[in-house]
């Protein structure tokens, strides 16, 4: 159904009440084969000023009615799917808010999708925003999507380290790669991400899907980044239907285990260890050193790292463990510490949970740090000994097992869930437009009086600034001293204007698309960027904390930003990274000049070495050989012995050239020492590789035989050579080895003429 011309949706109740959410439909391909496979359904609204997904959902969030909006977009893709003919074999992509996670209708989507003929595929798009904000309701959402056969996508992978570090509990069938990991020059946070996402598909099989694709280069660079399906203006733009004239084929998705998440909200992380595990005793001093261990290992992890606790009561929460936990918030993706009365934010930034006092977690003593690359866990219970807290006694397994710290980190997240909130109201009247450069600081802060809090504000030597959301363009109405020096400009220039006019060319995008996901979702942002002071444009490093403030309603009026210039800082630790990569690039030199023969260039024996065990590796998967040829020189003496060392030098280089020259491209060449050679020659047929390898053995000693024009002066040597093949003649390179140069030797002595 759409708005007729005689009523315009102009609002966000028009757009609900109306139906006028549609649907339109970018291919997913299939990179080697170009297949399309499946499609993403991405929500429109009517034409005007609702019309773009941003401006549509704004609207709903501000106006609480973000749940009617989102079941509106996934009723709309499911049926506009079905309307323009989509089914099986296709698969189809849908996105969820997170906001509303626990209160999706599955049911009705899951009567929409079994209507179409033969079934409709869905895979359910999270986005990066739903992993940290709401992490229990996702994992209840994602174990509901798998128990009726949908697929899970995590959305945007690499735009913030958090959906690395919470991809192990996800175990998402597809991974969508943020755009610009293919439109932005390689550099170490990519190699990082795609480290992390390498590791996980070659673990669980799941999907790599790059989007952003717009020409030949970022193609190109998809598939450098292991992404065997793509996404992007290149294969087609959002269109109400499918393509005209593509070949479709069918998405192949990894098969999934049982889920757990249900069960480990009952059960506690010491319940997961295995029945085999070996248990230790210990008392509470040695599991308190344990656990620091475990923080160091999370810190060193980074943002890419999640970390659970539990404290059993409040009171183990000490000023040393905030201490130790701040750091963690700051560093680490996720932390949340779980225990008896404690409040749901310990500290800014930390989760907590109150645990009940029957809860079977209230007995143990449990940390698990989590990453692509790393999992550990302590998991100890309390043997309820009597005496001082001091000398409390547990028993304990700290256990590395992947599988094991995945379910226990998943039993304490799945206690971290908010209390259920009742399905939104109706809007209510907006409120009263607010006068430009005016604050309600009634709102904003604690009921302290004017004069106390702008003295302190004043006083701060952080930047403090205040935005009204609720205006067009969202200005700036409130700046303290701080501010105005960090921005090299007095107040009457700043108040007014939207904050983006201290960002430049060079400003990071992924920090400024952060901070605009921060504000569109209401929630809270830290970030680091560079903005640039005053007329002259000096750059600054500025750490930048928002957060928001509500209103009587609950909705975001305001948000309140801290500036602290870190240039100084960001500045060191580029000249660190600068000086560790130049480290870096000199020992790799240094590594270099150890496996090249300086003469010569090429590989010595030690590179070589590896280079043939590399090659042996790919042979016995292709069910191929490797031949190795031992080249020795005979004359070469007597050349050094009557033109001199210099020639004999300038005689080797020449030889040289000419078995690489010879030589196919696959094909390796290294100079043993002294006159020796050592040739591979790797790709062989299993049947025909003794023959093929002598062949080239005699062609090459009949290069090596041609004269040699060296400072006016013809010089002639031969090559007698030996010939040892793959897995014939030895398993190894130094067999190989000793097999050709015992052949090389024979044929040495052999009487000629």
């Amino acid at each position: 159904m759409t708005i007729s011309p005689t009523a315009p949706a102009t609002t966000i109740d028009d757009v609900l009440r109306n139906g006028a959410v549609r649907s339109v439909f970018q291919p997913i391909v299939e990179l080697d084969t170009g297949r399309v496979v499946a499609y993403e359904a991405l929500a429109r609204g009517p034409q005007g000023p609702l019309e773009r997904p941003d401006s549509l959902f704004a609207a709903a969030r501000e106006a609480g009615r973000l749940a009617e909006l989102d079941a509106a977009c996934r009723t709309a893709a499911l049926t506009g799917a079905l309307a323009v003919g989509l089914q099986a074999p296709l698969t189809l992509f849908v996105n969820v808010e997170p906001e509303v996670l626990d209160r999706a209708p599955m049911e009705e989507l899951l009567a929409i999708a079994q209507t179409a003929p033969g079934g409709l595929r869905v895979v359910l798009e999270i986005t990066e925003r739903a992993l940290a904000t709401r992490p229990a309701e996702l994992l209840r959402t994602v174990e509901r999507v798998r128990s009726v056969g949908w697929g899970v996508a995590v959305d945007d992978v690499g735009a913030e380290a958090m959906s690395l570090a919470f991809m192990p509990l996800l175990r998402p069938d597809v991974v969508k790669l943020d755009l610009r990991l293919v439109q932005e020059r390689p550099g170490p946070a990519i190699a990082e991400i795609m480290n992390a996402v390498n590791a996980h598909a070659e673990r669980t099989g799941s999907v790599v899907l790059a989007e952003g694709i717009e020409d030949e280069a970022h193609l190109a660079t998809a598939r450098a980044l292991g992404a065997t399906l793509g996404q992007g203006w290149f294969f087609g733009r959002p269109d109400p239907g499918p393509v005209d004239g593509a070949v479709h084929g069918s998405l192949v998705l990894p098969s999934q285990l049982p889920d757990t998440v249900s069960e480990d909200a009952d059960v506690s992380p010491f319940a997961c260890l295995p029945i085999d595990v070996p248990l230790r005793e210990a008392p509470k001093a040695l599991l308190i050193e344990l656990s620091k261990q475990l923080e160091r290992e999370a810190l060193r992890l980074g943002a890419a790292s999640v970390v659970a606790a539990t404290f059993q009561e409040a009171r183990h929460f000490t000023p040393a463990t905030t201490l130790r936990y701040r750091d963690l918030v700051e560093r680490t993706g996720f932390v949340c510490a779980l225990g008896e009365d404690l409040p749901a934010e310990p500290l800014p930034g930390l989760r907590g949970a109150a645990l009940d006092p029957a809860d079977p977690l209230r007995g143990e003593w449990d940390v698990t740090v989590l990453g692509p690359h790393f999992a550990a866990a302590l998991l100890a219970r309390d043997l309820g000994d009597d005496g001082p807290d001091a000398q409390r006694r547990f028993a304990y397994a700290l256990t590395y097992d992947r599988d094991t710290v995945v379910r226990a980190t998943a039993a304490l997240l799945a206690r971290v869930a908010p209390p259920q909130e009742p399905l939104p109201s109706p809007p209510r009247p907006e409120p009263a437009a607010p006068v430009a450069g005016q604050v309600d600081v009634g709102v904003l802060v604690s009921a302290t009086g004017d004069t106390l809090v702008h003295g302190a504000l004043a006083a701060t030597p952080s930047g403090v600034s205040i935005v009204d959301v609720r205006l067009p363009d969202q200005p700036l109405v409130y700046v303290n001293p701080a501010f105005e020096r960090l921005a090299g400009l007095p107040t009457s220039e700043l108040l007014g204007r939207n904050c983006r006019f201290l960002q430049g060319p060079d400003t990071d995008p992924a920090a400024v698309a952060a901070v605009r996901r921060a504000v569109d979702a209401g929630e809270e942002c830290r970030v680091a960027m560079l903005n640039h002071r005053g007329p002259e444009r000096t750059p600054w490093w500025n750490e930048l904390h928002l957060a928001p403030v509500t209103g009587p309603d609950g909705t975001v009026t305001h948000y309140i930003g801290t500036q602290v210039d870190v240039t100084a800082r960001v500045e060191a630790e580029r000249a660190l990274v600068q000086e560790r990569d130049r480290t870096r690039s000199h020992l790799a030199r240094i590594e270099e000049l150890a496996c090249t023969d300086p003469l010569t260039g090429l590989p010595n024996r030690r590179r070589l070495a590896e280079q043939v065990d590399t090659a042996i590796w790919n042979a016995r998967v292709r069910s191929e050989a490797v031949a190795l040829l031992f080249v020795d020189l005979v004359g070469f003496k007597g050349v050094n012995d009557r033109f001199g060392h210099a020639v004999g030098d300038e005689l080797l280089v020449a030889v040289a050239e000419r078995l690489r020259g010879r030589l196919r491209r696959n094909d390796l060449l290294a100079r043993l020492g002294g006159d020796e050679f050592l040739v591979a020659l790797t790709g062989l047929p299993e049947a025909t590789a003794g023959a093929e390898a002598g062949r080239i053995a005699d062609e090459l000693a009949a290069v090596v035989a041609r004269p040699v024009t060296l400072r006016d002066q013809e010089v002639v040597v031969r090559a007698s050579t030996g010939v040892s093949v793959w897995p014939e003649d030895g398993a190894d390179f130094p067999a190989l080895l000793h097999s050709a140069d015992m052949r090389m030797y024979a044929t040495r002595m052999r009487p000629t003429g």
